[in-house]
């Protein structure tokens, strides 16, 4: 409905074994910046391969790659 508006999953929520798609970045400066470096951009495919035993960091297969990042990052990038 107009107005009414959607929950977004992010990566955070993203469970262990999942392919997700990345919908979106959120938020500006370095960290945005870093994300997109890293390959986490719109449209791009990432695999949670495992979580660390306290839960942090998540460790991420991007684009054929083995990558790391910490779960408040992950809050940044909406996923479909």
């Amino acid at each position: 409905m107009k107005g009414e508006k959607t929950c977004m999953r992010t990566l955070r929520d993203a469970a262990v074994g999942e392919t997700v798609t990345v919908a979106k970045v959120r938020g500006d400066g370095a960290l945005r910046r870093r994300l997109l470096d890293m390959g986490i951009t719109k449209g791009a495919k990432i695999f949670v391969r495992k979580s660390a035993p306290l839960g942090d960091p998540l460790e991420l297969t991007v684009r054929g790659y083995e990558l790391s990042i910490r779960k408040s990052d992950s809050e940044m990038v909406e996923i479909l």
